[in-house]
């Protein structure tokens, strides 16, 4: 694997991913009452935080992406 996520995308990304995990918590939000809802927001939340430690995105990789500062030495 590659390091294809560079520091500010894993602040995003952990940031985002709390965010999503967190989200169907409090039970006054309308749409988190469903459970697709609430199941996507988890995995999803999930996989953005795992992305934080491993530095490598799968969708990045596919498509050619990197947000990752290469040195120039």
């Amino acid at each position: 694997m590659r390091i294809n996520v560079g520091t500010p995308d894993r602040v995003a990304r952990f940031v985002i991913g709390a965010v999503l995990v967190l989200l169907p918590l409090p039970s006054c939000l309308p749409p988190v009452h469903q459970a697709l809802w609430l199941w996507a927001s988890i995995v999803l939340g999930a996989v953005l935080i795992v992305t934080v430690p491993v530095r490598f995105c799968p969708l990045y990789a596919i498509v050619g992406l990197s947000t990752r500062k290469v040195s120039s030495s």
